[in-house]
């Protein structure tokens, strides 16, 4: 069995790229910490650093590389266990659900106001994409979740209209004999509409670029991968809107929602939803 301090040296070591640094970093002798990496060498059978003589500049083996990716996990799993078995046994948890291709930077800050707020109340947030997340609520895996829909598609506890604009460099338009896009996973509700609106107007597409997250979408129309379909708010200061001219129509509005059980909301799910609405309302109107 591995030795969870071994591991937590060995990734130590590797991060500072010295014995030395390391050792100042535990607070050990630097022939403490170079034993411990023997011991872990010799536990596995084989060898993990490279080392130069003053132990000042250290780096990892093929076989080492291999060792600190289980290191961190392990590790991690470790860490996470000791925090969930250490938190009081009578916090109530509400777990939220966002999009994994929502720009979240204003909706962190006002979820830590909220989990300030409720400190007896443990406030677990995951992302994914919106199908998987409605799944996820109908499975009574999730409280709340934001989601990206059609409009008026099914009940909902509030709810906003998100303008769409077609992101690009035109010049890119222009040139190429298909449209490059700049495409999110299967089931994204952009992804259907741009590829919807192209197949319609008989133009040719190709994938040029995917990608999760808003940000990785935004960086690759910006470094000129290709166009995408995005919120108004999302784009870019300086990034241009395609429009008629580039032969693109407007796309109609998709919604914002905000989805979950309407009977039983506590005072605690209110004050999260009114966070949510702080946080949506003013930046996706259309």
């Amino acid at each position: 069995m591995l030795d969870l301090e071994l591991l937590r040296t060995l990734v130590c070591v590797v991060d500072e790229g010295s014995f030395t640094r390391a050792a100042s970093r535990v607070h050990r002798t630097q022939s403490t910490v170079s034993q411990q990496v023997r011991k872990l060498e010799q536990a596995v059978g084989k060898t993990l650093l490279l080392r130069d003589r003053t132990g000042s500049n250290v780096s990892a083996t093929e076989d080492g590389e291999l060792m600190l990716a289980y290191a961190r996990r392990l590790l991690a799993i470790a860490d996470e266990a000791q925090q969930v078995l250490s938190a009081p046994r009578s916090a109530r948890v509400l777990r939220l659900g966002v999009p994994e291709d929502f720009d979240v930077a204003r909706l962190t800050v006002l979820l830590a106001k909220f989990s300030a707020r409720h400190p007896d109340l443990r406030l677990e947030t995951v992302s994914g994409m919106s199908a998987g997340l409605r799944e996820r609520l109908a499975a009574g895996a999730l409280d709340l979740a934001l989601v990206k829909r059609e409009p008026g598609d099914g009940p909902c506890l509030a709810a906003w209209p998100e303008a769409l604009v077609w992101v690009g460099e035109p010049r890119i338009v222009r040139e190429a004999a298909s449209v490059p896009l700049v495409l999110f996973p299967q089931g994204c509700i952009y992804r259907k509409r741009m590829i919807y609106a192209l197949e319609s107007a008989g133009r040719a597409w190709h994938a040029a670029y995917h990608s999760h997250s808003l940000a990785g979408v935004q960086a690759a129309v910006a470094a000129g991968l290709g166009v995408s379909l995005l919120p108004a708010y999302a784009r870019l200061p300086g990034q241009a809107v395609l429009g008629r001219k580039e032969g693109f129509e407007a796309a109609p509005a998709t919604e914002l929602a905000i989805v979950g059980e309407h009977r039983g909301l506590s005072m605690a799910h209110r004050d999260l939803i009114g966070a949510l609405e702080q946080a949506i309302g003013g930046s996706c109107a259309v």
